[in-house]
């Protein structure tokens, strides 16, 4: 079963970031808060942690999950960031949005679609984001459901570890998450197009 901590969502314990980091840098796979929902993930670069994933989500291998980032300067590492893209994303972030860019050759091929496009977020939760920098590389970012069509929400922690416990090493536990997806907004040319309308403002991509 994995093991559950809790970490403050508003002021995370550097001690125990520390140990989820370590987790992570073993090849772990971890549960951990978003501004969205809880998720579930891995290191980008650990292939064999990315399989384990798409095992316990059954998801095809031709539907690559999108990832996480801890700021605007890390997104333009991974993502091909245009001057349009960049100030919108600048405004907007962190914030509950997935953008859609195309993929630089930093992105691991199993993160990239045929198309060779990634999904890429920030999300705007304490936790999360003192992972990734502590990390130094993106993490993995599906949501702790069993499918992404399924809709038994999953709020708590003991939510997740019901699901998932056997298939994860660790759980955080930041509280209650009343989940909503991130909407998902293509910034693959000039003209934002929305894909997905879930939490967030969407004004500023009409």
């Amino acid at each position: 079963m994995a093991k559950i901590i809790s970490i403050n969502p508003d002021n995370p314990q550097a001690r125990l970031i520390q140990q989820a980091v370590d987790v992570l840098r073993r090849g772990g796979v971890i549960c951990y808060p978003t501004d969205t929902m809880y998720g579930i993930g891995c290191d980008i670069f650990n292939q064999k942690a990315i399989k384990r994933i798409y095992q316990m989500k059954q998801r095809p291998k031709d539907k690559p999950f999108s990832f996480v980032c801890d700021s605007l300067t890390n997104i333009s590492q991974y993502g091909h960031v245009g001057n349009t893209a960049y100030r919108m994303m600048r405004k907007n972030l962190p914030g509950p949005y997935t953008f859609v860019l195309s993929g630089t050759k930093l992105v691991p091929k199993i993160m990239l679609t045929k198309q060779k496009t990634v999904g890429i977020r920030v999300p705007s939760h304490r936790v999360c984001l003192s992972i990734l920098e502590e990390l130094g590389n993106p993490l993995l970012n599906t949501s702790a459901q069993p499918s992404d069509d399924d809709d038994m929400p999953v709020r708590t922690a003991d939510d997740v570890d019901l699901l998932f416990g056997k298939q994860l090493d660790l759980i955080i536990d930041s509280g209650e998450i009343i989940p909503e997806p991130s909407s998902v907004i293509s910034l693959l040319d000039d003209q934002p197009e929305i894909l997905r309308q879930g939490k967030g403002d969407l004004t500023p991509f009409t």
